[in-house]
Parts: structure tokens; C-alpha cells; sequence
């Protein structure tokens, strides 16, 4: 590893599961799905199965925290998810987010695209908050509430988006230039984006199943996840245990929405991951994949574990808890990982029973104790983008 070593100090998860990290890994413990079927014409005409943040429950969450302020007359609902997780995270540090030397990277894919869906229904609503569609405008808006001097960074990369955004707050905290950079990444479930999995005859009709041999795609969440990363060894020891290995990513080019029928693009940002990180295939406990429940995806990621010499690593993926939660995805799915290192715990790849992939890859069947010191993160997504991570337990 190259560089100053960078900590996760502390982090959040918003999602169909609960407001906190805390709430949302009890609920995976107890091996509890956030995912139901939902008739709501405003989003999609038909019923749908997916993974959705409860607006009463947010709106008590909002009113908790933001008191007097009227959040929901100034912000949008994916802005206010946005603000309750990054609240959540400086108040478990005592950092100055108004210090230069802290920034805010953005992870997301399609950031306030239900402001679209408005336009027809609610103008008033769609007017008032329309140059929010612009990403870096969102940005600016979070950045200026919480008082933070820099440009955000908004980082798009289709789904590998949360994994990516780690991976350059890294690289950017080794520069020195910033000493404390928060990662924040979400997505909401619209009818723009259930359209599009539809379209592409890639939506479960129940909850999915990664890996299994009766998968049939995908079901969409929503909800947003924030880590402060740090280069301060000391508020490393006090807040965590964790620190960001390295990281990596490649493009396969295969196609625009089809992975690789190879695996050879994933293999290649593991394989990056590693080099920057220092250790090797032998050295990774855990093996928390993207998993989306999709034929192609989960036989490409079979493969990449056997290219990478992963194939005896026990492995799982989350979709079928919390649903694939797009840009926020690899964010959230890597804080339930670091959980896992904490705890010493494997989490059951929920919906796996029957082995459905060509490779023998060794999916979680049970929670179970397990000790963790290395963990490798993955994420793929359309137009053949992939991205890992390892991270690892540092001493107490």
C-alpha cells in the first residue's frame, strides 16, 4: 500500500431496514428482507417488488432530527435521506465539517431523477426543485447546508458508483490534501428506473435470489449510506477497526447493459485492488459480491472468483435484504461488510438455496461466526464498469 493509510471512522445506512447502521445490521442478523411487493401507481403502474424507505417513518426521522427547520419544504426526498445519514456520521466524530480540509464525494446514479415524474403531476413541486436534476447542483446543495467550503464531488459511474467513490476518497486523502473526506451515495426506486429494468426483463416477481438456480432478477431499493474516511491513525483507534486496503477497477466493454461472459474485466479491478492493497487471494477472509440476481451478472462474477483464485472464499451477496440499491449499493453493502469484520460474523446470502452457477463458488448458507481480517468488495455494472476493494482489520 502506497501512501498514508486510510481509516473508516464511522458510518450510516438509510434504507427499507431501519435509519441506522446499527438498525439495519440487526435486521440482517435476524435475517429479515426490507423488500415487499408494492402497488403505488405514482412510481410504476403495475405492482412491483422492491425495497422502499417508508415516508411516514422519514418524516418522524426528520422532524426528529431537524427540528423547526422545515426540511421538507427546502429539500428533496432523496437531499433529506442525504442529510439525516450525513448528520448521523459527524455526530459519532467530533470532525469541523466547515474545515477546507474536509470534502464530500457523492456517489449516484440518478440522483433527483423522481423531479421528472412531478412534472406532470405536481408543477408547483417540479419548479421549485428542478434544477436539482442536475447532480452537481444536489451536490452544491448538500454541501452548502452542512457549511463545507469545497466543491463536492459527484461521482456516476453506473453501479459501481459507491465502490468507486471509496476508491478515489483514498487516493485523494494520500495526496494530504484533505485530512477527513465523507463518502455519502444513494439512489431512490422511480418509475424511470423500474421502467428500465422492466425493459430490460430483468425485475424479480418475488424477492431475488443471487446465485441460486431459480434466480430471475433483480428487485430495486432505495436509500442512502455515508463513511467518513480519515488518514488520523488516532481517531482511527477510537472510532474503528477498519481501514481501506486499496482499491481498483477496469471496463470490460462487452456491452452496453450485458457483462462480460468471461469475468476477465471483474478479475482485472481485483487483481488492482490487491496489488495497491498488498495482500493476496490467500490473505482474503470474506467475499461480499455484487450478486444482483441476474443470470449474466452472478455467472460473471463465478468466474471472476475462479480467475482470482477466490472460488474456497465464502461469499454473499445483500440484494435480497435490501435490494440493489444502485449508487448507493457498493456504499452500503461495503459498511454492512465492515460490520461484518467488526462482529466476526458471515451473513446468510439470503434466497440461495440451490447451487445455480457453473462455478463452485462457496455461498453463505448460514450466519455464522467467522474471523474476518481481510475483506474483498465488489461491484459491476452497465456498460461493463467493475470495481473492488479490500479492506482490513487493523490492531487494536
Amino acid at each position: 500500500m502506497q501512501g498514508k493509510q486510510v481509516y473508516a471512522i464511522a458510518d450510516n445506512i438509510i434504507n427499507s431496514l431501519g435509519f441506522s447502521t446499527t438498525e439495519v445490521i440487526q435486521q440482517i442478523e435476524a435475517e429479515q428482507t426490507g423488500i415487499y411487493q408494492h402497488e403505488i401507481e405514482a412510481i410504476y403502474p403495475t405492482p412491483f417488488w422492491a425495497s422502499l424507505v417508508n415516508n411516514e417513518q422519514l418524516q418522524t426521522q426528520i422532524n426528529k432530527e431537524f427540528v423547526g427547520q422545515s426540511v421538507e419544504h427546502y429539500f428533496t426526498r432523496l437531499e433529506q435521506m442525504f442529510l439525516l445519514s450525513i448528520q448521523d456520521v459527524l455526530r459519532q466524530t467530533n470532525i469541523d465539517v466547515k474545515s477546507k480540509r474536509v470534502l464530500i464525494i457523492i456517489a449516484t446514479t440518478k440522483g433527483n431523477i423522481d423531479l421528472l415524474e412531478q412534472a406532470n403531476r405536481d408543477t408547483w413541486y417540479y419548479e421549485k426543485f428542478a434544477e436539482r436534476l442536475d447532480m452537481s447542483y444536489m451536490g452544491d446543495v448538500l454541501q452548502k447546508y452542512f457549511g463545507n467550503p469545497n466543491q463536492p464531488l459527484v461521482v456516476c459511474n453506473a453501479c459501481i458508483s459507491g465502490v468507486l467513490a471509496i476508491n478515489i476518497a483514498q487516493q485523494l486523502l494520500q495526496t494530504e490534501q484533505y485530512d477527513h473526506i465523507i463518502v455519502t451515495g444513494g439512489d431512490l426506486v422511480s418509475e424511470f428506473t423500474l421502467s428500465g429494468f422492466f425493459a430490460f426483463k430483468a425485475v424479480c416477481d418475488g424477492i431475488c435470489k443471487p446465485y441460486d438456480q431459480d434466480r430471475t432478477g433483480i428487485n430495486l431499493g432505495e436509500g442512502v449510506a455515508t463513511v467518513l474516511l480519515t488518514t488520523d491513525a488516532k481517531l482511527a483507534q477510537k472510532y474503528s477497526k477498519i481501514r481501506i486496503g486499496g482499491g481498483g477497477s477496469s471496463n470490460d466493454a462487452n456491452h452496453i447493459s450485458g457483462p462480460s461472459r468471461t469475468g476477465d474485466g471483474l478479475n482485472i479491478a481485483i487483481q488492482k485492488a490487491f496489488k495497491q492493497a498488498a495482500c493476496s487471494a490467500q490473505q482474503i477472509d470474506y467475499v461480499s459480491m455484487h450478486g444482483t440476481g441476474t443470470s449474466y451478472n452472478d455467472e460473471m462474477e463465478s468466474k471472476a472468483l475462479g480467475l482470482a483464485n477466490l472460488l474456497d472464499k465464502p461469499m454473499n451477496s445483500l440484494k435480497a435484504y435490501f435490494g440493489h440499491t444502485l449508487g448507493a449499493a457498493g456504499l452500503m453493502e461495503t459498511i454492512v461488510a465492515m460490520a461484518s469484520m467488526r462482529k466476526g460474523l458471515l451473513f446468510k446470502s439470503l434466497g440461495y438455496t440451490k447451487h445455480g452457477v457453473s462455478q463452485p463458488i462457496q455461498v453463505i448458507q448460514n450466519t455464522q461466526k467467522h474471523k474476518i481480517d481481510y475483506c474483498l468488495k465488489t461491484a459491476s455494472g452497465f456498460g461493463g464498469c467493475n470495481a473492488a476493494l479490500v479492506l482490513a482489520k487493523i490492531e487494536s
